[in-house]
């Protein structure tokens, strides 16, 4: 009779509960994504088979997988697991959960993992707390926290650890999940459905099945398959659902605008692209590429503007990073445009493939034992000896003397530089007053 009581019990939590839950991996084996840490050569397998832990901080975004891995490593390698919230733990919760680790090592021979979500948030006090615990062994410390550790973690913890960082789960990993999740619940997902599930997880595992749980909801009540419209409906609309040559098209159109310097059409296709549902990451990612690729040296500053931006968007997210996206994207339509250091580039790394990289004589390396007998570096001009700070010499090997690759704009503060360049170096022609014109 009890095994029947526990039977419905299991289905009806089966059924109540969110399917992050239920796909929970019971084994690194069953872990999707973080290959590189969990796969058959990572890392963090090796560490559980040899059943030897040691502290580690686990860096990652939200539903990528920290809380899952860290149980699984602890019983994996045959630890006991301590775990605590930093969010509603206190000094008295570390204390207790150190001394039972303590009176487990010494009574049953069993070493601890203590796990602490959200480690970030404990205060000074409370990871001083840890510090000899780890350093003597009492425990084995896995932390896991979705903020930059180097900032919000002690670092005296920190050098205690290894801190170990996990990425975003990628289109493939989340397609596997829905298909997981799919089946628990005896759905059907259309193609184009799962294609917009993915879309709509920027890579949170979590995002991706929660969104499907309600989705299936409603594909059930229409009788019919999960479609694009239940996802949509389930994310109340913030989900991108174009087509994928859609997307692409007006991913486009907004750099395009924004190279041919019309503000409102740059603002247009942002918005555009935002109101679809697109990723604020993505359209900050294509802001950054921009910044370097087409405004360039004609305004230096576009690419920390660029980077300031993509920054906040992780600050504030969604909706108000719309108000940043604007920002920059306006900034970066406004702005004086060149391609010179696309151009240079290319031009550079043709150069490389064809002529290779044989460095002349006395731009060697001279520090060592040996070089000097060989003639490496004892003609190498030093420029701060020179009282303008520039000295005639070769930089480049020998077959490429006299190449350039890098040609300025007139655009912008490029003008300037490149007239200061010219000046300085000696290459510009008597009377010239400016950069060559293009």
């Amino acid at each position: 009779m009890t095994s029947l009581f526990e039977d419905a019990a299991n289905e009806r939590r089966r059924r109540s509960a969110p399917l992050a839950e239920l796909l929970r991996p019971r084994s690194l084996d069953e872990v999707v994504g973080q290959a590189h840490l969990v796969g058959t050569a990572g890392p963090i397998r090796a560490m559980v088979a040899a059943r030897r832990l040691s502290s580690m901080i686990l860096w990652g975004p939200a539903g990528t997988g920290k809380t899952t891995i860290a149980r699984l490593v602890a019983e994996g390698a045959g630890y006991e697991m301590e775990s605590l919230s930093a969010v509603t733990s206190g000094v008295r919760d570390v204390r207790d959960a150190l001394e039972r680790a303590r009176a487990r090592l010494g009574e049953h021979d069993r070493a601890t993992v203590l796990f602490i979500d959200e480690v970030h948030r404990f205060n000074k006090a409370q990871q001083d707390l840890l510090l000899p615990a780890t350093e003597v062994g009492d425990v084995v410390l896995i932390g896991a926290t979705t903020e930059n550790p180097y900032f919000e973690v002690n670092a005296a913890l920190l050098s205690r650890s290894t801190l170990w960082r996990l990425v975003r789960l990628g289109a493939n990993d989340l397609r596997v999940l829905v298909e997981r999740g799919a089946r628990l619940r005896e759905v059907t997902v259309s193609e184009a459905a799962l294609e917009a599930l993915v879309e709509s997880g920027d890579g949170d595992a979590r995002s991706v099945l929660t969104t499907l749980d309600t989705a299936a909801v409603l594909a059930r009540a229409d009788a019919g398959p999960v479609e694009v419209e239940h996802v949509v409906r389930a994310r109340d609309g913030r989900v991108y659902h174009q087509s994928r040559d859609t997307h692409y098209d007006q991913v486009s159109a907004l750099i395009k605008s924004v190279r041919g310097s019309d503000p409102d059409a740059a603002l247009y296709w942002l918005v555009t692209l935002l109101e679809s549902g697109e990723s604020a990451r993505f359209i900050a990612r294509r802001l950054v590429i921009l910044a370097s690729e087409d405004v360039g040296l004609a305004d230096p500053s576009a690419l920390l503007t660029a980077q300031a931006g993509a920054s906040a968007i992780e600050l504030v997210g969604l909706p108000e990073a719309r108000l940043t996206l604007a920002h920059v994207t306006l900034a970066l339509a406004l702005a004086p445009k060149s391609n010179s250091v696309t151009r240079a580039l290319g031009q550079a790394t043709e150069a490389v493939r064809r002529a290779g990289a044989d460095v002349p004589d006395h731009l060697r390396d001279a520090h060592y034992r040996g070089a000097a007998s060989e003639g490496f570096g004892l003609e190498y001009r030093y420029p701060h000896d020179d009282p303008s700070g520039w000295v005639d010499q070769q930089y480049l090997p020998d077959p490429l003397v006299g190449t350039a690759f890098f040609e300025p704009s007139r655009h912008g503060e490029e003008a300037g530089l490149a007239c200061d360049w010219r000046a300085r170096t000696a290459r510009q022609d008597p009377g010239t007053t400016g950069p060559p014109v293009e």
